[in-house]
C-alpha cells in the first residue's frame, strides 16, 4: 500500500470513518467486512496512505454504499503538488 498522505487521502478517510461510525462499526469489524488489515483501515481513515480502487470499491461495499460516495467532494486540488505537475504534463 503506498504511504501518499494528502488532502485527498485524509478526505476519502474521514468519509470511511464517518461512514463506519454512522453504521456503529468499529475499525476491526469494518476491516473483517472488507477483508483488509485493520492497521491498513486505520491508516486510510487517519489520511496517513491512500487506497487503491479495489480497497475502495471493498470498502464501499461493507459499508454498503457506492464506491462514489466515499469519493464525493473530492477535487484535483486536493492531491496537492502531483496533481498540478500531471495537469501541466498532459
Amino acid at each position: 500500500m503506498p504511504r501518499v498522505p494528502s488532502a485527498a487521502a485524509a478526505h476519502i478517510g474521514r468519509r470511511v470513518a464517518d461512514t463506519r461510525r454512522r453504521y456503529t462499526l468499529t475499525q476491526d469489524q469494518l476491516a473483517v467486512r472488507a477483508d483488509i488489515d485493520s492497521s491498513n483501515l486505520r491508516s486510510y481513515e487517519s489520511g496517513r496512505a491512500m487506497m487503491n480502487i479495489q480497497t475502495l470499491v471493498r470498502l464501499a461495499d461493507a459499508l454498503d454504499v457506492e464506491p462514489g460516495y466515499l469519493l464525493e467532494g473530492l477535487t484535483l486540488d486536493l492531491f496537492g503538488a502531483a496533481a498540478e505537475r500531471g495537469r501541466k504534463a498532459g
